[in-house]
């Protein structure tokens, strides 16, 4: 079958050899009689599936074994008030401080406020001069120099990869020098985790959305280090409890045991394909095809600030808005699909996760340069 390449921000493209194994075992999971969708989530098989995929995701990342490692469902979003009502309590003052860099960081910050006292330590909202040149709002990430931590804050929440402004900032700070030694890093890596090392421990919580790099939406990966558990509010459900569910291995609840099982499937294809290091290698090479034609080009633009351009979500504007459509209309029947904006962005976006090949890419370039030729 010769698919479509497909640029969905999320829900997103899924490898293809672990579509097929899914395929494969879907009536019959490794000769127990049943879907994965029909097993008991305290049975042996399921047990096996998910402990796998646990011991995967640790390999993975190298998560050392003081961290917790959950799987959660309520996506991105949800965390947005579970990280809030797990942590904020960690200290007295019940308060938290928010980097703001785009979208999703906005929401969360918003949601935070139900929870306590949180400020922003930071924003990218207004026009700024940034190494010498003038950036338009959210297309940059505040210098963490700048960061107004408060040493009374729980937590400082960042996000490390804005899905729909395609700012991603891997240079997460030592708190300890922004004069808060006490205050955990909080961490939205949901659209580019696994696409890249990343040092654990310069977080106290990582969590992540499965439906960018991992597996289907209905999935959240919840990566906590075990000393800050134990001070959830009364308010948080038991079932988003971290210490409940980590002293349950996920399993509290019926979790989303078909998520689970397809994001293990993807850690064993990572690991075949030779871990986080060679993905980051493989993204490399496709955000750099992509982003060196832009670049050259005075037909589109991407307007974020260079150092700060992600990997994996890539904006783009046509110079004439008028040729949006037909430019999405194109792009459909090349077999090159969801590339429109975010409607709060517009213009266009190419999503490029672990699961899209170079091959993808190039297909992407060469339509574009076309496009370009024909209405230039």
């Amino acid at each position: 079958m010769n698919r479509p390449y497909n640029f969905s921000a999320g829900p997103a493209v899924l490898p293809e050899a672990v579509l097929q194994q899914a395929a494969a075992e879907m009536l019959d999971w490794h000769g127990s009689g049943m879907s994965v969708m029909e097993m008991s989530h305290r049975g042996r098989h399921f047990e096996q599936i998910c402990d796998e995929a646990e011991a995967d995701l640790r390999e993975l990342l190298s998560i050392p074994d003081d961290y917790a490692v959950l799987f959660l469902q309520g996506g991105g979003l949800g965390e947005n008030a579970i990280a809030p009502m797990n942590l904020i309590g960690l200290r007295a003052a019940h308060a938290a401080d928010y980097v703001l860099s785009g979208s999703w960081s906005v929401k969360s910050c918003a949601e935070a406020r139900r929870y306590g006292d949180v400020a922003v330590a930071a924003t990218a909202e207004q026009a700024a001069v940034v190494d010498g040149a003038q950036q338009g709002p959210w297309t940059y990430m505040p210098d963490p120099a700048s960061w107004r931590v408060r040493p009374q804050a729980s937590y400082l929440h960042l996000c490390s990869n804005e899905t729909i402004g395609g700012v991603e900032f891997m240079d997460w700070p030592d708190l300890a020098a922004l004069g808060a030694p006490d205050t955990a890093l909080t961490v939205d890596a949901s659209s580019h985790i696994l696409s890249r090392p990343m040092d654990v421990r310069r977080a106290g919580l990582i969590y992540a959305g499965a439906q960018k790099n991992i597996g289907p939406a209905g999935l959240t990966i919840v990566i906590v280090r075990k000393d800050l558990l134990g001070h959830a509010l009364p308010i948080c459900p038991s079932a988003f409890d971290y210490t409940i569910v980590a002293k349950e291995r996920s399993r509290f609840n019926t979790p989303p045991t078909y998520a689970i099982y397809i994001a293990g499937l993807v850690f064993k294809w990572l690991k075949q394909q030779g871990g986080v290091a060679a993905m980051e290698a493989a993204n490399v090479a496709k955000a750099g095809l992509l982003y060196d034609y832009l670049d050259g080009s005075s037909f589109y633009r991407n307007p974020v600030h260079r150092p700060v351009r992600s990997r994996m979500n890539v904006p783009f504007m046509l110079r004439d808005d008028a040729l949006n459509a037909p430019f999405l209309q194109a792009a459909e029947a090349a077999h090159l699909l969801q590339l429109k904006g975010h409607k709060s962005v517009g213009g266009m976006r190419a999503s490029i996760y672990n699961a899209m090949s170079i091959e993808g890419v190039r297909a992407l370039v060469d339509f574009m340069k076309e496009f370009e030729r024909s209405h230039g």
